[in-house]
C-alpha cells in the first residue's frame, strides 16, 4: 500500500502500523507522529493500523528563542 511520510510516498506492506512506518524512517530521536492531522499517542504506534493513502506527519520539536 502506498502512504505518505512528511509529504513523501513510501510502499508498506498491507496491514502495517504505523510503528512499521516510522521503522522505515530516520526519525529523530524525540518526536510526535500524527496520522491525517491526527495526533497519534506513542503506546498506541504498534497497534495503530495504517491504509491506503495515508499521511503520517513526523514532528520535532524546535527549540531556541
Amino acid at each position: 500500500m502506498n502512504i505518505f511520510i512528511n509529504q513523501e510516498s513510501r510502499e508498506l506492506p498491507e496491514g502495517a502500523t504505523l510503528a512499521d512506518a516510522l521503522a522505515a524512517w530516520d526519525t529523530p530521536a524525540v518526536f510526535a507522529a500524527a496520522v491525517n492531522l491526527q495526533f497519534v499517542p506513542r503506546a498506541t504506534y504498534a497497534q495503530h493500523r495504517l491504509t491506503e493513502g495515508d499521511r503520517i506527519e513526523i514532528i520535532a520539536p524546535i527549540t531556541g528563542g
